[in-house]
């Protein structure tokens, strides 16, 4: 089951990249654990920035600067700049392959401002960017004939080593859901476009519960390093009880944050570290806080936000036209990720990642927002036409039977772990502590306590296996092992928050509350040896 270009991940970035290596001439396959329509690209709503030309007040330098000043040191200048250059293209491609954009009266697409930005700059279709992109991404990629196989979960790459005892990724071992049978995929070169890892939070984060950072995990034990995994944003309008997403959008619009009295107490377009922080004071005063779009109108809450308007009467049973919308900020993007160079390729060669489970250094500590969907296009065209590219070149012979075995005893080795421990209930309860402890304010104490609780389940997870032990679609087996990557990511999480004796963006420690550039306007970076985890501070 050979192919030039193995892409892990059919969300809007692995639908990018794959488009873009067919189009370079590489033979293709896409594996994904779900299926590419119920990926996380679905739920970004507001919209893609882009410096169209069509606002008098914008430009490609004013959109570098705030996602710059959005940063707080952290991004690589060359690479924001590459980023908002390619802008206008990368909307322009998806105008061109049938995106539908909402327009303005004289056919323009339409566009929108997002927390942190100086202008409107977001590109958008309704409230709905995301999804439309991702179907179209998707009808185009059936038009080409790519193959796409669903119910595949990523169990590791496949690493071989050269005649210099260098290692190169050359494939990846799956579960296939439906038959319960792993199986391996040999490849010139790898993708992975599995996305970020905020589910870690449970019921406390706005993302799909597969969100759950597999390729990350499975990356650092093949050999990629990691970069600044403890920067995770919360989006500061999530549904109170729900923690579904209320788009920045109805904010970008005008909407309104106020507090049980009806008081504004923040500015709604800062950037969402400060807005979500703002929000956590208020509620930590004994306030319940609320998005108020009423003044809006119910026209253009129909035309424009109706996606927000049917979120809020589902699940909160509040009719936006009328109500204030109850909220509460919860985790939503990981900024940390895999460590990619200039060619999206991780330090391990032959291994190039996309989206959100990357780091190209763009977001820093804090995303600014429109940012997301304008990555995975920019950075998914440059990923598909690299990987194609190594692939081409690519010389070396590729052995799986290793690989091959030891995914095999893995599986059946799970199913040989006792059950006295409910690991639904540790999910939870991570969830629960990793919110409170290691949230949108952190400090040394409380993450100590949260490091000392994922220890202490990493010596129990042999007591916590899946009570299902039979083979065919065993999603009880699936999310046991998806609980596994958390946890392992969970403690390089924490300990690089630890390491972090500062604040800076989403990494906000109410014991330091001050910034320190002459110890850590650098990157932490993360590895493995020997099974043994690294860290250090790299620029």
């Amino acid at each position: 089951m050979r192919s030039d270009v193995l892409i892990i991940g059919a969300g809007g970035a692995g639908l990018v990249a794959a488009l873009n290596a067919h189009k370079s001439g590489a033979k293709v396959r896409v594996l994904t654990k779900e299926y590419p329509t119920r990926s996380q690209t679905s739920m970004a709503q507001g919209g893609i920035n882009a410096a169209l030309g069509n606002v008098a007040d914008d430009s490609v330098e004013a959109h570098i600067q705030n996602t710059l000043k959005s940063a707080h040191g952290l991004a690589n200048e060359e690479a924001v700049k590459l980023l908002c250059e390619e802008a206008p293209k990368a909307v322009e491609w998806l105008d061109s392959i049938g995106v539908p954009f909402s327009r303005t009266k004289d056919a323009k697409i339409a566009q929108r401002t997002l927390g942190g930005a100086s202008a409107p700059r977001a590109c958008y279709a309704q409230d709905y960017t995301g999804l439309k992109i991702l179907h179209t991404l998707y009808d185009r990629c059936n038009e080409a004939g790519i193959e796409i196989l669903n119910e595949r979960y990523l169990l590791n790459f496949v690493v071989n080593k050269d005649t210099y005892d260098k290692p190169y990724a050359c494939g990846a071992t799956v579960l296939n859901i439906r038959t319960g049978e792993v199986e391996t995929y040999e490849s010139a070169s790898v993708i992975v476009a599995t996305g970020g890892y905020s589910r870690i939070y449970d019921r406390y984060s706005t993302n799909s519960v597969g969100s759950t950072g597999d390729g990350i995990a499975a990356a650092l034990r093949a050999g990629a390093r990691l970069s600044d995994m403890e920067f995770i944003q919360f989006h500061p309008t999530a549904l109170k009880n729900s923690a579904i997403l209320i788009s920045e959008s109805a904010r970008g619009a005008g909407g309104y944050l106020v507090n049980s009295q009806g008081e504004r107490f923040t500015n709604e377009l800062a950037p969402r570290d400060e807005v979500a922080r703002a929000i956590v004071n208020e509620i930590e005063k004994g306030e319940d806080v609320f998005l108020d779009i009423r003044h809006l109108g119910e026209a253009f809450i129909d035309a424009e936000l109706p996606q927000e308007r049917k979120l809020a009467r589902l699940y909160e049973n509040v009719d936006p036209v009328y109500d204030l919308i109850p909220i509460k900020p919860v985790a939503h993007y990981t900024m940390g990720g895999i460590e990619v160079d200039e060619k999206s390729q991780s330090k391990l060669k032959g291994l190039f990642a996309v989206g959100e489970c990357a780091n190209h250094r763009v977001h820093g500590a804090n995303r600014l927002g429109g940012n997301s969907l304008l990555e995975l296009i920019v950075f998914g065209i440059q990923s598909g036409e690299n990987a194609a590219k190594y692939a081409k070149e690519f010389d070396k012979s590729i052995e799986t039977s290793a690989a091959s075995q030891s995914a095999n005893n893995f599986v059946k080795g799970v199913k040989y772990f006792s059950n006295q421990i409910d690991f639904y209930e540790k999910k939870a309860f991570l969830g629960k502590i990793f919110y409170n402890n290691a949230g949108i304010q952190r400090d040394e104490m409380g993450l100590k306590a949260v490091l000392g609780a994922v220890r202490q389940i990493q010596k129990e997870i042999p007591f916590m296996g899946p009570r299902d032990k039979s083979k065919l679609y065993n999603t009880n087996l699936v999310e046991f092992i998806e609980f596994g990557n958390m946890v392992e990511l969970s403690e390089i999480i924490l300990v690089c928050a630890i390491s972090r004796n500062e604040s800076r963006g989403a990494h906000f420690r109410s014991d330091i509350p001050q910034a320190n550039d002459m110890a850590y306007k650098a990157h932490t970076i993360t590895w493995k040896e020997d099974s043994v985890l690294c860290a250090d501070f790299m620029e």
